[in-house]
């Protein structure tokens, strides 16, 4: 009933211009605000981090007023939406966690309710599976095999390994996109690279 309730406003969260207006109208707030607030440490905090990502793009190529305005610009926007999705992620977890520690305890009664939407979740998970599923091979069987192995272990790699392979596939693609650049462009994307990677490494 719950999540009936928020479909509507979770629908316009969700929306990217809605996001986008969002953190546009929060570095607003945060640049008016007073400087010995919060709200101005942080805005002079982000102030001083784009104006240092910018100058370590300045080291690479040119840039000039057009292009400092836009970087900065740019940067600014991506830095406050960065920390508002790590503060959202954060939240999220800690609400999973608070519905679980419910769940297991039976706080309120609502063990049967909790079960009852995981369920209905679980199951629509499950049904592409099962479609695929040969007729030889029983339910049991197929279950333990893919969806929960019998060594009480998920079926996927943990965490960490997901997030190394991932670090690893978008520099392949930064990379790769970088080349292309370089090849067909008049844009000396490598060089760039290889410039900001100097000035990071020392």
């Amino acid at each position: 009933m719950i999540k009936m309730l928020t479909a509507p406003i979770r629908s316009i969260i969700r929306f990217p211009l809605f996001q986008l207006a969002v953190v546009v109208g929060m570095i607003i707030w945060m640049q008016a605000a007073e400087d010995t607030s919060v709200l101005g440490q942080l805005f002079n905090a982000l102030d001083k981090l784009v104006e240092a990502t910018v100058k370590l793009f300045a080291m690479v190529f040119a840039v000039k007023s057009f292009t400092k305005s836009w970087l900065t610009t740019g940067f600014m926007i991506a830095y406050v939406y960065l920390a508002w999705l790590i503060i959202l992620s954060v939240a999220r977890w800690a609400v999973r966690l608070l519905v679980d520690l419910v769940g297991w305890t039976n706080a309120f009664w609502l063990r049967s309710a909790i079960a009852r939407e995981r369920g209905i979740v679980a199951y629509r998970a499950w049904v592409p599976l099962e479609r695929i599923r040969p007729s030889n091979i029983s339910q049991d069987e197929w279950e333990a095999t893919f969806a929960w192995p019998a060594n009480d272990k998920p079926p996927y790699r943990p965490l960490a390994h997901r997030i190394v392979r991932a670090f690893i596939g978008y520099v392949g693609v930064l990379l790769l996109a970088a080349v292309l650049l370089q090849s067909f462009s008049p844009l000396p994307a490598l060089n760039w690279i290889q410039g900001i990677l100097k000035r990071v490494i020392g």
